[in-house]
């Protein structure tokens, strides 16, 4: 196999800053790939389609969400073995995971495809919107294949501490999305099929392309996939599920914190939504200094190399404040004019506004959550930190937001959620200085 970063010597911090560059610039292409689906779509076919989408959207959101968590999972332990220098145990957890993740992937696509109509319904699609989303979602389910694949290889490479690749196959799916949206629906004459088949195509050729590249450039170690022992399957069960859930748990407190913010009327929805537009950007850094330090400290934990371990997470919360600390300075300077982007003055653009300047100050806060969950993460501590992501959303987030919304009305929006990054981050904290993570096994040898 060809050499791979090796995050067990050297320069770590070095190393957490040039390894976790591209993860940010891979999160943004991913989000760019929604932002240019919804512009062609409200400007090519019309808001009755562009609303479809979205709550089609919602629907691969939660799947999505599931595949990041088995990839989380999948991070930990490959990037253990990757660090116990056991090529044989990195050749069979991967074997197993592509078994389990093909199985699963055909599961899905063949029970979504047949309840496509009874999910929307659930979703309460309205009726005008029903067969355009029933379309676009049906062609989705038959293409997951390719959405599992091409995520799942991103998650190998950056096991083995490759973070550079996998943002080219990233760009290769936006880039040819971005063309071929337009080619379908106004030159095929396919309509929102047509941005839906735009979307699997992408995914699948940017997939085939990874696969073909890693497999000769010998990047990670694939095999033609063969039945995995029990043993393994257990293993990767015990740590993906709990993975999975915490997406789902996630996606479901996004949810209910909506659910306050609604009770105020459209004007604090609408600029509500505006700055979680701009949130999804704001936190690319803190995400992707969370999703370097799971695989760095990984690979350290399976060397047995405990101070570098604490290293990386010190390192990693020393970026994530300095990196937040700035970006919450220019949200207070200039962040009316993001808003801006989405709304005109007005009520709606006035909450925007000053929701975004409360939170930006709480933005390092959520960053901790990042940096000490990756680390606890990559020791295998899924279960832990699925409690601890209960805790932040259910527990804290939701309780604490719609208490402070009751007392200082829509502006304790931004209070309740900010206050909840301060005292969840402090629940990290404590698992990680007195929880016992380290004394837990991802995989035995």
């Amino acid at each position: 196999m060809a050499a791979q970063h090796d995050f067990t010597e050297g320069d770590l911090f070095k190393q957490l800053l040039w390894f976790s560059g591209p993860i940010i610039l891979t999160n943004l292409l991913q989000i760019s790939y929604q932002f240019i689906d919804s512009l062609w779509v409200g400007n090519l076919i019309g808001p009755a389609a562009l609303g479809a989408v979205s709550l089609s959207g919602t629907v691969m959101f939660t799947v999505l969400s599931f595949i990041i968590g088995l990839n989380n999972a999948a991070l930990t332990i490959l990037s253990q073995q990757k660090g116990r220098s056991s090529e044989e145990g990195l050749r069979r957890y991967l074997n197993a995971f592509v078994v389990m993740m093909i199985v699963l992937s055909l599961t899905l696509g063949a029970i979504g495809f047949l309840l496509t109509e009874e999910i929307l319904l659930l979703l309460g699609t309205p009726e005008e919107m029903m067969p355009l989303a029933v379309s676009y979602l049906k062609i989705n389910f038959i293409g997951i294949l390719f959405l599992f694949g091409y995520n799942f290889i991103g998650t190998v490479l950056r096991a083995v501490g490759d973070s550079k690749t996998p943002l080219y196959f990233v760009l290769v799916a936006t880039v040819l999305n971005a063309f071929l949206d337009p080619l379908f629906i106004s030159v095929f004459g396919l309509g929102i099929e047509g941005v839906a088949v735009a979307t699997i195509f992408s995914q699948g050729i940017a997939f085939l392309t990874g696969l073909i590249y890693t497999l000769r450039k010998d990047l990670a170690p694939f095999t033609a996939p063969s039945i995995p022992s029990r043993k393994e399957v257990t293993e990767i069960s015990k740590l993906g599920i709990p993975a999975g859930l915490q997406m789902s748990v996630i996606a479901a407190g996004v949810t209910a914190i909506m659910s306050v913010v609604a009770s105020f009327g459209t004007a604090v929805v609408a600029g509500y939504g505006a700055a979680l537009r701009l949130d999804s950007l704001i936190m690319l850094p803190a995400m992707a200094l969370g999703t370097a330090v799971n695989s760095m400290a990984g690979q350290n934990i399976g060397a047995d190399k405990w101070r570098r371990v604490h290293r990386i997470t010190v390192y990693g919360l020393l970026l994530n404040f300095t990196v937040m600390a700035a970006i919450a300075c220019l949200i207070v300077l200039f962040g009316r004019y993001g808003i801006r982007l989405f709304l005109d003055e007005g009520p709606a653009f006035a909450f925007g506004t000053d929701y975004l300047t409360t939170i930006a100050f709480f933005y390092p806060f959520l960053g901790i959550n990042f940096i000490l969950n990756g680390t606890v993460r990559a020791a295998g501590a899924m279960l832990q930190v699925l409690v601890l992501n209960i805790i932040s959303f259910w527990v804290l987030r939701y309780p604490v937001t719609y208490l402070f919304a009751e007392l200082f009305g829509s502006e304790g929006i931004a209070y309740g959620i900010g206050t909840s990054f301060v005292i969840s981050s402090a629940v990290a904290f404590c698992y990680y200085r007195f929880g016992k993570w380290k004394e837990l096994e991802a995989v035995t040898v």
